[in-house]
């Protein structure tokens, strides 16, 4: 046999160890978010160290203002064919509220079946600790058989992602020259569905803001004031009202420059997917699709920007009615990104929009809420390539090329920080129920998923 049939063989012979690592992980209440749970952030991260350590990946913990960061670097990494990976992943969870709607104890993982599949039950086993694990066990398994890993590798495991990362941006910064490398592996992300693996080459962006509209300089009593007087919600109104046309496009001047079409190989793809977009909006209780006209709902989601209002406020909403003209009245709008576009630019564009809107003798103020690009890779990208098939090889599928609705701020920041592309390969699925209860991880997932990175381990090291 190759070297990469008995290291697959390896991970077939060692998977229950390999599940008895997972959970140990999981049994770490390493929700990043609450103080109370401080020292089990610790205790996850010198875990993985020493888990990283016991395979000759050479690995530290390292203090921040918050949880602590875990990085490695294979102590074998000199002379090594094929890109110098840095991995990513995060060892934090989210709380798991509302306990009562647990089966069991969230941090006592339990391997059951569900709907005649094996799943291991816990908070993190999808999110991330399996995932990253996938990663780990797949290093483990080549340096048992091999004796080194296939090409260089280093490692970053973050304990706040679930908390914002309040830590990494600093801690990114004043390691740039160490964490720098040629790609970035990330595996925080899902396949299509439980048979259909997927590279997440689409990562839509993020802009937000507040739109806070003044009027009067005290709330009026609608009798006395109703019609001469300046009314902000009826402004507010009016200004999200011309955010769209009659099509579902966007108004705001030069929003869609940077936006590119799908190519037509991509498109082709996404349109034979069995994807249920009835059921997609049945499930909430919808029918009619919204947005822009000419395009799927799929595509949608996946690959169109969008600005949509996520709350609004202004005047009396307690029990009852008042008869009042507010004195106030705000919005707060998230625009979702892609391509090319640039987030300060649009900022820009939407302030002025709103500016030309507003009647003179009135005041607007804007209050941001984060700013982020798209991330996209072009499907030449040769490691995508190569990651493509390692996939199919292991799952006899084609790997779907998926966007991603939401986004990871991340990949930007190895973008604009560590200047990396990031090739985002996961094993999670839909109903995992990330962040809910009754969290789960496939163990066909878990299983195939370290088999996968061993085949892009290899093939990434091949010319």
């Amino acid at each position: 046999m190759s070297i990469l049939e008995d290291v697959l063989a390896h991970v077939d012979a060692n998977i229950e160890q390999s599940l008895d690592r997972m959970a140990t992980l999981v049994r770490f209440q390493s929700i990043s978010t609450d103080p109370a749970y401080k020292d089990e952030c610790r205790k996850a991260a010198d875990y993985l160290s020493d888990e990283l350590n016991s395979i000759g990946i050479t690995t530290t913990v390292r203090d921040t203002t918050g949880h602590p960061m875990v990085v490695g670097h294979d102590s074998d990494e000199a002379a090594k064919p094929g890109p110098h990976v840095l991995f990513y992943g995060h060892y934090d969870v989210q709380p798991v509220d509302p306990i009562d709607l647990w089966d069991a104890d969230p941090f006592d993982p339990k391997i059951e079946e569900r709907n005649g599949t094996k799943v291991m039950v816990g908070r993190g086993t999808s999110d991330d600790k399996g995932q990253l694990l996938t990663f780990v066990e797949a290093c483990r398994a080549y340096k048992a058989v091999a004796g080194s890993l296939p090409i260089a590798v280093s490692i970053l495991f973050e304990g706040e992602e679930e908390s914002g990362s309040p830590s990494l941006l600093p801690f990114l910064n004043e390691n740039k020259d160490e964490l720098s490398k040629d790609l970035a592996l990330v595996c925080d992300t899902g396949m299509f569905n439980a048979d259909t693996p997927a590279i997440t080459t689409m990562l839509r962006g993020l802009l937000g803001e507040e739109i806070v509209i003044t009027a009067a300089n005290r709330d009026l009593h609608s009798g006395m004031y109703g019609g001469p007087a300046a009314n902000p919600i009826k402004i507010l109104s009016k200004i999200l009202a011309d955010l769209h046309d009659e099509t579902g496009r966007v108004t705001i001047p030069g929003f869609y420059d940077g936006v590119e079409e799908l190519s037509p190989a991509i498109k082709a793809q996404w349109d034979a997917l069995p994807f249920d977009a009835e059921g997609f909006l049945g499930d909430i209780g919808l029918s009619v699709p919204a947005g822009e006209d000419g395009y799927s709902t799929y595509e949608m989601i996946n690959a169109r920007p969008t600005c949509e209002f996520n709350g609004i406020t202004g005047g009396y909403s307690g029990d009852g009615f008042k008869t009042v003209i507010a004195s106030k009245a705000s919005a707060k709008l998230s625009c979702r990104l892609v391509g090319g576009q640039d987030p300060h630019a649009l900022r820009k564009a939407l302030r002025a929009f709103v500016r030309e809107r507003v009647p003179a003798d009135c005041q607007v103020d804007f209050i941001e809420h984060g700013a982020a690009p798209a991330h996209s890779l072009s499907p030449d990208f040769p490691p995508l390539q190569k990651g493509t098939q390692a996939l199919k090889e292991e799952w006899n599928k084609d790997a779907i090329l998926m966007g991603m609705g939401g986004s990871i701020p991340i990949v930007g920041e190895f973008k604009d920080i560590l200047g990396m592309d990031s090739m985002l390969i996961g094993f999670a699925l839909d109903d995992d129920n990330i962040h809910s209860p009754n969290e789960k991880y496939n163990i066909t997932s878990y299983h195939k998923g370290i088999r996968s990175w061993v085949r892009v381990l290899s093939a990434l090291a091949e010319s």
